[in-house]
């Protein structure tokens, strides 16, 4: 077999149709694929190419994935045909794909494939943001700004699983606000409400918290400092509410706050894989006892990706988007 199906950019939107199977290198393997989730990247992804890459390579769209591997590269040591992978990587949304031999988590057992491909990207991307990035420490305060989205809800499970002592969770809907207790959060708080900044003072003490993880940014930004505590983290993982925003520096001065951006858009192989080292040495006990989940909104077929796509488009569901192929 030389080809296989997959979702590729297409002035249309997202298409199905044959490209070629892609083939290990020596340290990575390939992966029948079971199931790869959407995320909001995709979109963007899906606009870049249709925009600027017509014409040129038509390659697999996605960018996590669970599955079974088939194939070994020649250097490859850690792993043996048939384990049950999921993985953070590009090319998921198709029948295989390759991944680095050292960037995959073993699924656990009992936890199934769509389950399973819900995890990657939110577990990896979370534990950078808290742990490393935000130092969060056991009896800590830290607010989730765009705690309803699926990195957001997997961002408050980290914090409580890690001993927070106070996990503030926000969404702009009530009906979301109302999941977040399910998922960690101590308190919910509404960031379009007047009184969210008092709200988040009050519940501190009138400190603020010890860590925020924005995933909204743009006209969060100067609320988002109030609520910190002088000498707090804010880390800058997303930006769902705009790339552009006031931003007050003489109150970030007044706080003295640490504010980092993170993404791993420019990290090297060699830091992806630190970073899957750390998560799984500090998580992995919480996959396997169920304490770490996201939940699945909806399951489309390869065939369905254009109404995959239009579902995370229009920012209607609570949780995440399964593609099975």
């Amino acid at each position: 077999m030389s080809n296989m199906r997959a979702i590729v950019s297409a002035p249309d939107g997202p298409r199905l149709q044959q490209v070629p199977l892609p083939i290990p290198r020596p340290k990575e393997v390939l992966v029948r694929v079971q199931a790869s989730s959407l995320n909001r990247a995709d979109l963007g992804m899906l606009k870049g190419a249709t925009h600027g890459a017509v014409g040129g390579a038509w390659l697999p769209l996605g960018l996590e994935f669970a599955g079974e591997i088939v194939e070994l590269g020649t250097e490859v040591t850690n792993w043996t045909i048939g384990d049950r992978v999921m993985v953070a990587n590009g090319g998921a949304f198709a029948e295989y794909a390759v991944a680095h031999c050292r960037r995959m988590y073993a699924i656990p057992e009992g936890l199934s494939f769509e389950q399973a491909t819900t995890l990657p990207v939110a577990l990896q991307t979370e534990h950078d943001a808290i742990v490393t990035n935000g130092l969060l420490t056991q009896g800590g305060s830290i607010l989730i700004q765009g705690a309803s989205s699926a990195v957001g809800l997997m961002a408050l499970q980290i914090s409580k699983y890690l001993g927070a002592g106070l996990v503030i969770g926000t969404s702009t809907t009530e009906a979301r606000l109302s999941q977040l207790a399910k998922y960690g959060a101590d308190l919910s708080v509404n960031p379009r409400h007047e009184n969210w900044v008092q709200q988040v003072l009050d519940a501190t003490g009138g400190k603020g918290v010890d860590v925020l993880i924005d995933h909204v940014a743009g006209p969060c930004t100067n609320n988002n400092m109030k609520v910190t505590r002088v000498g707090g983290r804010i880390i800058n993982v997303g930006r769902l509410g705009g790339m552009h925003g006031e931003f007050d520096f003489d109150l970030h001065a007044l706080r003295r706050l640490h504010y980092v951006g993170v993404t791993f858009r420019t990290r090297s192989g060699r830091e992806v894989e630190a970073i899957v080292d750390a998560t799984i040495k500090d998580l992995y006990s919480g996959l396997t006892t169920g304490a770490l989940r996201l939940p699945i909104y909806k399951s489309f077929a390869l065939e369905q990706a254009k109404e995959a796509f239009a579902l995370i488009a229009s920012n209607e569901h609570f949780g995440k988007i399964v593609l099975r192929p």
